[in-house]
């Protein structure tokens, strides 16, 4: 089961490579690398709508470009969420006037997003968000309050998409809507990095001590926001799950090496996990390009869920979290008593040092929890996939 590249697509493959290969040279920074990207057109693929400085590519070249960024080892996107989650959902539910604004800077790279989603007590629980946004009755703008958590790439971003409550009194989906916020308000936004097991810090506390967003940058309207935001949820996993894919075979690659020199593949059941684990990746491969292949195609609301129907987005974030949780702690147990000594090779930059096996250990620990947590993906595929009754819910 696999997609069939045609002449224009290998084509099209060949100029993605041999732009990659030219423009890959030294480290470039995160910022100049998504501009980069910005001038090739690389950036909005799948968007539904062009125009914007971006190229439209049908499912199968973005397939191909995902595989080739992720062959190249090109660095670790910084724009990826103002790309894949706010302009499809910008494109689906935005003002014209929001789709102008927002998006050439997005498909240029010049702006960055960060999401303001999960709260210290809704974090899995979404719609428990006590994050509130006042409307003044002069301007109409909005003063927004409370603290966000977990947030992704908050300390790099210029804008953040806000989930707040801006009905007085409202409960659970009701009364929320999908604020734009600007990042740069001194005293207003600030930013304290959460630093993590492996020393870095991609995650992030944000408070909002009177916030303004202006009143023309809700989107779908106000009261709205619980529809909009699980709109842009639907956009989260798509054809970016088979570059994740390939990063997740380039590293069973260095575990099955490793398992080699260390003498630790003679083990039977070390032996037993590879090639489950190589099964299980193909198994996964196969399953998205058969969503992907169902879906009603590129940029669209049911891109995600595609044939595999309304739960098939959790069914693959269990797959996947679990397989990388797994791949982690085989990466250490093959390295033996090396795993627990740091390498030798040492540099300034981190408080501590860690070889690739060692992160992939310690990050994978989250992958179960970050993105919706395994209990919250089988409440979803049993209620929303399956018909099963509802799970009985304490009072609030």
């Amino acid at each position: 089961m696999d997609f069939a590249f045609g002449p224009e697509d290998e084509a099209f493959r060949r100029e993605a490579r041999a732009w990659l290969e030219e423009r890959l040279t030294g480290t470039p920074g995160r910022r100049d690398w998504e501009r980069e990207l910005g001038k090739g057109g690389w950036i909005g693929l799948g968007w539904q709508e062009d125009g914007y400085g971006n190229r439209r590519a049908d499912l199968t070249r973005q397939v191909v470009w995902a595989e080739e960024y992720a062959r190249s080892g090109a660095p670790a996107r910084s724009g990826h969420i103002g790309e894949n989650l706010l302009a499809p959902t910008l494109i689906a539910h935005g003002t014209p006037e929001q789709k102008r604004r927002f998006l050439p800077p997005i498909a240029e790279g010049r702006e960055l997003w960060c999401q303001g989603y999960s709260e210290p007590g809704a974090g899995s629980d979404l719609a428990g968000v006590r994050t509130t946004a006042e409307r003044a009755t002069d301007t109409g703008a909005y003063r927004i309050t409370g603290q966000k958590i977990w947030t992704s790439l908050a300390h790099e971003a210029d804008w953040c998409f806000v989930l707040a409550r801006t009905e007085p009194g409202s409960t659970r989906h009701h009364g929320l809507s999908f604020l734009l916020v600007p990042m740069d308000q001194p005293g207003r936004v600030e930013v304290r990095p959460i630093r993590q097991l492996t020393g870095t810090s991609e995650f992030n506390e944000v408070f909002f001590d009177g916030a303004v967003a202006r009143a023309g940058h809700v989107v779908g309207g106000e009261g709205n926001g619980w529809r909009v935001a699980m709109s842009l949820l639907g956009f989260e996993r798509g054809v970016s799950t088979l570059a994740q894919q390939i990063g997740f075979a380039e590293e069973l690659g260095r575990v099955l090496r490793t398992a080699v020199a260390t003498g630790a593949a003679g083990d039977p059941v070390v032996r037993d996990r590879l090639v489950r684990l190589w099964a299980e990746l193909r198994t996964m491969r196969w399953n998205a390009l058969r969503t992907l292949g169902g879906s009603e195609g590129p940029g669209s609301p049911g891109r995600a869920g595609g044939s595999g129907g309304e739960g098939a987005p959790s069914v693959a974030k269990l797959l996947w979290g679990g397989w990388h949780r797994r791949l982690g702690e085989l990466a250490v147990q093959v390295r033996g008593a090396a795993a627990a000594v740091g390498p030798a090779d040492r540099s300034a930059a981190l408080p501590y040092e860690l070889d690739a096996a060692q992160h992939l250990f310690l990050f994978s620990r989250a992958d179960t929890i970050y993105g919706g947590s395994d209990e919250i993906q089988r409440t979803i595929i049993a209620e929303r996939a399956l018909g099963l009754p509802r799970e009985p819910r304490g009072r609030p």
